[in-house]
């Protein structure tokens, strides 16, 4: 996990170099066409990368995106209008059922299907119109790292291509340097806090709530902490509650126009008595653990967790538990 997070940066240069035309083609048919609606079909770690694309295309397109939930084709049958629909489906084997049949059923039906996948030549891949690879290489560990910020790139590229951004294609451009220095940042006060932690909160909002989500699952799946990942602004509507002294939280506030209200959370937590993780720009009064800055504060996130993913394979192993081989999970998943 360690040796496969480490290498993103290198990851995110392979995609940089790769399918750069087919990202201007289908940004120019995106504005020449654009869809009626949007939605994006992925699970587990892919999902939190939808949920991050999602956020641009809203943000920035304004546009509309929804979760599919995939047992409506799967399970319920349903007969979903297809016609100036956008299925973006991620993954990274493109092996799992319910991410291929609502890709071959939207395809059928007139949608416009993309697909962004790590694995050349997999069901998921054959099913969309366009593919996208995410060009991580094998990886390995069951917990995902490099696939997951290749799949948060890959997103982003598709956002700036369809925007005809150049600003933030430039700072995509300089992702493998950002990410490099990332990779650096020493979170060592994160694995001396929860060490002992059986149940942790993990907070973000805006662009940085899918981080917060992916860091949630990667507590879970490594740690075997009990990690809830919430919105800044959800976390008052009642999961607050639960904190008590010394309850920990882990909050996410990059730079842009959700990052005021995370640190005023966070001093607000902090008054309630929890042990409050910020990471955070360095330099931000009270953060802990140091957050890189990229070209653009859209893709400050996936510095985050460029940073996070080292943090918390640390803290695996100072929990006495191997990281590359989480309890009861596979590489592959298939769900119906």
């Amino acid at each position: 996990m360690l040796e496969e997070a480490l290498s993103a940066p290198q990851a995110v240069a392979r995609q940089l170099a790769a399918d750069q035309q087919s990202y201007l083609t289908l940004g120019r048919a995106l504005r020449e066409q654009p869809p009626s609606s949007v939605l994006t079909v992925a699970r587990g770690s892919s999902d939190h990368a939808a949920h991050y694309l999602a956020y641009l295309v809203m943000a920035r397109l304004g546009r509309l995106v929804t979760s599919l939930p995939m047992s409506l084709i799967t399970l319920y049958q349903s007969r979903i209008e297809s016609q100036g629909l956008m299925s973006l489906a991620f993954s990274q084997s493109g092996q799992s059922p319910d991410l291929v049949s609502p890709t071959e059923y939207f395809r059928a039906n007139g949608a416009r299907t993309v697909a962004f996948v790590n694995a050349d030549g997999s069901p998921l891949a054959a099913a969309a119109e366009h593919v996208f690879s995410l060009h991580a290489g094998v990886e390995r560990s069951v917990a995902a790292t490099k696939s997951y910020i290749t799949q948060l790139l890959a997103g982003a590229r598709l956002v700036a291509a369809w925007q005809d951004d150049q600003d933030l294609g430039a700072a995509i451009q300089d992702l493998p340097q950002a990410l490099e220095r990332a990779a650096r940042q020493r979170w060592d006060v994160a694995v001396d806090v929860l060490k002992e932690a059986d149940k942790l909160f993990v907070i973000g909002r805006g662009t940085s709530l899918p981080i917060a989500l992916e860091a949630a699952l990667k507590f879970k799946e490594t740690c075997g902490i009990q990690a809830e990942a919430f919105s800044g602004a959800e976390v008052k509507h009642g999961p607050m509650a639960l904190v008590e002294e010394g309850y920990p939280l882990l909050v996410f506030a990059p730079r842009g126009p959700a990052q005021a209200g995370l640190l005023a959370l966070a001093d607000e937590m902090r008054g309630r008595g929890a042990r409050v993780l910020l990471a955070a720009p360095e330099g931000t009064p009270g953060a802990e653990l140091a957050l890189t800055c990229t070209g653009s504060e859209d893709l400050d996130p996936i510095a985050a967790v460029q940073s996070f993913y080292p943090m918390v394979e640390a803290l695996a192993q100072a929990r006495g538990l191997n990281p590359d081989q989480p309890r009861h999970l596979a590489k592959v998943t298939k769900t119906h």
